[in-house]
């Protein structure tokens, strides 16, 4: 081999490398993949074990907290004795302003309001706008209004006198249920009444006496909610009712009004200190009780069908045959109205009255033509002392004057 075609070999320690050798030309197409390591997972942190939420406070019993409340609202108030010497219905109209509000400011609202009026029926015929102007004092002037007219207006419906003495008469369940029978009034009202009209042993609570258990953890949410509290009579002696009602009163005004004062914070740190989690923020207010919806039973389902169709079957054609919106006018209730026969004939013999219907108009009918008349005959020839009689329509006035010129006999 000659040294033209031998390959030139490097010196040693020249730094040049061999040329590489010439190798196999591989036909064009998809470059080959490269195989790439997977990347390793990333481990996840290890999840930090939540913190275990606090047990719930247990709040105190009823009978532990109570002799501390009547402790501390003594400190605070003076009890004021209530007046027992008002009729029955004077006791629910004061009661319809004492609702929320002081007893002093109540008591001259409704003396303004009496005196101002002639008598009760003008108050019940005066629209709540201006009932309201004349309780301007009070804390809500519209609800105090409308709950005084309406109590009115149920005692006028029921018995069309302005008297409620009828509930002292018998016994104290009959006395309950003529209150409860009254339109539109509030169970403090209905409560504050039986205590101080009919001797009962009750505790009225308004919105400010809820919120004032609520806040020292003697009802739960559901009770402040509903507004039902039961067995907190059982606590308080009957002898000392009163004195209790009127502290408890005036601490939930002082509640409603000055919820973040002094005064408050006093009282609930005396009484409970672990309630302290039902105390709203500074700033914010006592949130609303949220009154659950009322459950529909059967028994009230199947009068309300009953009643509305006994109303769609008597009701009457033409134009106020229209279905009556709902809410509007209530539907009597069933088995109302005197009981007929199959003969449509009442108890008492005697047909019941006609059901209204509304007959079309069809105008009246055209007037029937005049008969012909025969014609006139001849007048006879009149004597010139004493002339024919005249026409009545058209000598009707040369008649009286010719009467006028006869001589008298």
């Amino acid at each position: 081999m000659s040294a033209a075609k031998r390959p030139h070999a490097g010196k040693p320690g020249s730094g040049k490398s061999p040329p590489p050798k010439a190798s196999a030309v591989k036909p064009a197409g998809k470059p080959a993949p490269k195989s790439v390591k997977p990347a390793a997972a990333a481990k996840p942190a290890p999840a930090k074990p939540e913190p275990p939420a606090p047990p719930p406070v247990k709040q105190p019993a009823r009978s532990v907290l109570m002799p501390k409340l009547v402790k501390a609202l003594k400190s605070q108030y003076k009890p004021v004795a209530p007046v027992t010497t008002r009729s029955v219905l004077d006791q629910v109209l004061f009661a319809c302003c004492l609702e929320n509000a002081p007893s002093d400011i109540a008591e001259k609202a409704l003396a303004r309001l009496v005196a101002g009026a002639f008598d009760l029926n003008e108050i019940r015929v005066t629209t709540v706008a201006e009932l309201a102007e004349v309780l301007h004092d009070l804390p809500d002037p519209p609800r105090a209004a409308l709950a005084l007219r309406r109590a009115l207006q149920s005692v006028f419906e029921s018995s069309y006198t302005f008297s409620l003495d009828q509930a002292k008469k018998h016994s104290l369940a009959h006395g309950l249920k003529t209150l409860e029978s009254l339109h539109g009034i509030s169970p403090f009202v209905v409560h504050y009444v039986a205590s101080t009209s009919l001797g009962a042993h009750m505790i009225p609570l308004d919105h400010g006496a809820l919120a004032a258990l609520y806040l020292c953890g003697m009802i739960s949410q559901e009770e402040y909610d509903s507004g039902k509290v039961t067995g907190l009579e059982k606590l308080i002696p009957k002898k000392a009712a009163a004195e209790f009602n009127s502290l408890l009163h005036q601490f939930g005004i002082e509640c409603l009004t000055n919820l973040h004062g002094a005064t408050v914070k006093k009282i609930l740190q005396a009484v409970n200190p672990v309630a302290k989690d039902r105390f709203p923020k500074r700033g914010e207010p006592l949130p609303a009780p949220n009154p659950p919806a009322p459950a529909a039973t059967k028994e009230g389902q199947k009068a309300a069908e009953a009643a509305r169709a006994s109303a769609e079957a008597h009701r009457p054609a033409g134009p106020q045959a229209a279905a009556r919106p709902a809410g509007k006018t209530p539907l009597p209730p069933p088995g109302s109205g005197p009981k007929r026969t199959a003969d449509g004939k009442t108890a008492s013999g005697k047909p019941g009255p006609k059901p209204f219907v509304v007959k079309p108009n069809m105008g009246k009918p055209p007037a029937a033509a005049a008969p012909p008349q025969p014609p006139a005959k001849p007048a006879a020839a009149a004597s010139p002392k004493r002339p024919a009689p005249p026409a009545k329509a058209a000598d009707a006035k040369r008649h009286s004057q010719e009467l006028t010129k006869k001589k008298p006999r």
